[in-house]
């Protein structure tokens, strides 16, 4: 079907260079371009690729396609996507890596993006819309909610929940038989050994919640 790309940043060509490797063992998305927007980037060719117009164009969009939401930010890759389903029309694949380990008793929601090299291991459930980037371990009975990111070689290990819009920055690990609630952040390089509360953000070894402003 064919295939639009939401963001003409670093994500977006990241996504775009995703989908062509798909494309080299088995031809499964017709890329069109971006649709991003900023006003400077219409009508540009990115990577060989054009931009084609701001979110107005995929929601006048009157046939089928699919539409791969590039915003590594939860909240606006939410918001984005609210705005995108007016259209009845688009339709939101998951975009997986040829190399990425995967049991059949994970189970995943729409739209979501596993980058290279990555394993998810045993019954794990992902939402929707969830984001994992490059190198990452998923362990088993692992749940990610909707909207969450989960940047570069980052370890989860079993048994962990993973609430809505939960950033997980790069190099991060999370200890068994954790809760993260909705909207936290964990800072890059952390290590996670207790729970941790909705809209709360740590960071450290072990992670501990960043200082009140002064």
């Amino acid at each position: 079907m064919k295939t639009v790309i939401v963001g003409a940043g670093g994500f977006g060509r990241e996504v775009l260079f995703l989908l062509t490797e798909i494309n080299s063992t088995k031809e499964s998305f017709d890329i069109l371009g971006f649709v991003d927007s900023n006003p400077l980037l219409q009508g540009k060719i990115i990577n060989e690729y054009p931009v084609l117009g701001n979110d107005s164009w995929l929601l006048n969009y009157s046939n089928a396609i699919n539409v791969v939401v590039c915003v590594g930010n939860s909240q606006l890759r939410k918001k984005i996507v609210k705005n995108l389903s007016k259209n009845k029309n688009i339709y939101f694949p998951n975009i997986i890596a040829n190399d990425v380990r995967c049991s059949p008793t994970v189970n995943m929601g729409k739209g979501c993006i596993i980058f290279f090299s990555s394993v998810l291991l045993v019954d794990i459930s992902i939402g929707d819309f969830v984001v994992v980037h490059c190198d990452c371990t998923i362990g088993h009975n692992v749940c990610i909610n909707d909207f969450a990111t989960v940047y570069h070689s980052v370890n989860v290990l079993g048994d962990v929940s993973i609430g809505s819009c939960v950033e997980i920055g790069s190099g991060s690990q999370i200890i068994p038989q954790k809760t993260v609630g909705d909207n936290a952040i964990i800072g890059a390089g952390s290590v996670v050994v207790k729970n941790i509360p909705a809209d709360c953000t740590v960071v450290g070894v072990p992670a501990k919640p960043l200082p009140p402003p002064i």
